[in-house]
């Protein structure tokens, strides 16, 4: 097991605001926060992070955990000078970020799991992708992630973007994709919930069942959103909603942070 290489860009946001960190999703890139991006850097300093082997990350040498995978995360903030900051992430960035805050509460003020859940899917389910990625490559994945990623009316509205987040698949690294599956697969950060927590769930969303992500905001004492008309990429779908509740929540989180108050 190793510490994978994590690469990550930061995008300027208001002066003594603490910084947000930015985390995709399994199979895309900091593409997924691209349409949300320019709401929220008005609101926070950004550090926008890749994957191991997926963007800008390189593959990765080594398999890693989920807690590894959060240091990897951890040594990009601190390449990046930001010492404390609040972790959101879609999906796998999720976990990763509710990881990154159980290993390092000092560092994290507050996590934001979007279309996340401590746990997501099964040992079996994952078992499977990581053996069909290792034997057909991710290109293999993309049509059965359209139907998981977008709603049907997204993808009629807005074929050449979805095309281009759907197809950024092909150029992920087929084992650094196994290798986030198989750390995924051990991953059961239940007990971790605590407060602050958001939990922004897509209405629509195949992958996060409803009812889990309700048992997860209550587990933590956190804050549930739900977006309509969005499915696994709702950052991607509803960027202004997303964007707007992820700043609603922050100024919640500065409300009740003893660091922030005067």
């Amino acid at each position: 097991m190793s510490v994978p290489v994590i690469t990550a860009t930061m995008t300027p946001g208001p002066d003594g605001a603490l910084p947000l960190l930015l985390g995709p999703s399994l199979g895309t890139t900091t593409q997924v926060w691209d349409r949300a991006r320019p709401a929220l850097a008005g609101v926070a300093p950004l550090l926008s992070w890749d994957l191991p082997g997926h963007g800008r990350s390189p593959a990765a040498a080594e398999a890693f955990t989920m807690s590894e995978l959060a240091e990897g995360v951890l040594r990009a903030a601190d390449d990046a000078g930001i010492e404390r900051f609040d972790a959101a992430g879609i999906s796998l960035g999720g976990v990763a970020s509710l990881q990154l805050a159980a290993d390092h509460p000092d560092r994290v003020r507050a996590v934001i799991m979007v279309c996340s859940l401590p746990r997501i899917g099964t040992r079996e389910g994952w078992l499977q992708r990581a053996a069909d990625v290792r034997a057909m490559g991710t290109p293999s994945l993309v049509t059965g992630s359209a139907g998981r990623w977008f709603t049907p009316e997204f993808i009629d509205a807005e074929r050449d973007l979805s095309a281009r987040v759907l197809h950024g698949l092909m150029d992920i690294d087929d084992e650094s994709y196994a290798l986030c599956v198989d750390a995924l697969r051990e991953a059961d950060l239940w007990a971790e919930l605590r407060p602050p927590l958001s939990v922004i769930a897509g209405a629509r969303d195949p992958i996060i069942p409803l009812a889990e992500a309700e048992a997860a905001a209550a587990a933590g004492r956190g804050i549930l959103h739900i977006v309509e008309d969005a499915s696994h990429l709702a950052p991607v779908e509803q960027p202004d909603e997303v964007a707007a509740l992820i700043a609603q929540d922050r100024h919640a989180f500065e409300s009740s942070d003893p660091e922030e108050r005067p």
